[in-house]
């Protein structure tokens, strides 16, 4: 959440200096002022210490080439640790990014140019629409994708889409793992219960939001105090979900078009 540019740049700051390095953005969030004020707290040496990864909305070869140069511009690096195709979430975005001149051709282009060295996509609509992009076999480094205590009663990633990039070795980075807020607001679980449950899973890394220096310190808490969840605290946990999950109301960005972005509406004519 974007706050006083100053205040922003020293909670990025604080994060990384606290052992969070991996750092998320995208090339819309905030019409690039997001990746402009991340560009500014890597500087004096806060560059090599993060694990930087943004997000594009290009399906077709040019448009994501622009985006990431714009991306590289506003972040003030030459090299991208993870680029993500950003919110695949309609029917026609996988056949787009692998068509003829599509967005894995600029994907593949900028990885030979050395300009990112990682490649993955996120969405938060459909398993579906994961097990599309999959379908094509291209040897992904990452998907991020919502896990948390609903997810495993209402269009599962964690059922559906986690076997899979396990079996192929791909990187899982789970995000919205407190659903957005919902998880806490329909007392499905506590912030540490939540959290240690995604964690016990077979993620490689979490996305979590974090607006003010007490949130971040509460979730590095967390980290630092985190011992895997057994299967049986597991299983009385996704008991106590069930019924709340059955409908997707908590997983609202699972049903259209609350969480859909202004760009991929307007790409798919979406008013």
């Amino acid at each position: 959440r974007i706050r006083d540019d100053n205040q922003s740049i020293q909670l990025i700051r604080r994060a990384i200096d606290s052992g969070v390095t991996f750092l998320d953005n995208a090339w819309e969030y905030h019409n690039g002022r997001s990746e402009e004020l991340m560009g500014k707290a890597l500087a004096g040496g806060y560059r090599d210490k993060a694990f930087l990864m943004t997000k594009h909305h290009g399906r077709d070869k040019k448009t994501a080439m622009d985006h990431l140069e714009d991306s590289l511009r506003r972040l003030g690096v030459d090299v991208i640790d993870l680029w993500q195709f950003h919110e695949v979430v309609y029917d026609k975005d996988p056949e787009m990014i692998f068509a003829a001149g599509g967005g894995i051709e600029a994907a593949e282009l900028a990885k030979k140019k050395g300009k990112v060295r990682f490649i993955g996509f996120t969405g938060h609509r459909d398993p579906v629409i994961h097990l599309k992009m999959l379908a094509y076999g291209y040897p992904w480094d990452a998907v991020q994708m919502p896990m948390n205590v609903l997810d495993p009663h209402f269009k599962s990633f964690q059922k559906n889409v986690l076997p899979i990039l396990v079996r192929r070795n791909i990187g899982v980075i789970a995000m919205k793992t407190l659903a957005s807020g919902h998880v806490l607001r329909a007392k499905a679980a506590t912030p540490k219960q939540a959290l240690d449950y995604i964690w016990s899973q077979q993620v490689s890394t979490i996305v979590s939001g974090m607006d003010s220096e007490h949130l971040l310190k509460a979730n590095v808490g967390f980290a630092h105090a985190f011992k895997p969840m057994g299967q049986m605290e597991q299983t009385e946990l996704l008991d106590k979900t069930k019924d709340m999950a059955l409908t997707g109301k908590f997983e609202p960005f699972k049903t259209p078009p609350n969480f859909d972005g202004p760009i991929g509406r307007k790409l798919h004519g979406i008013s």
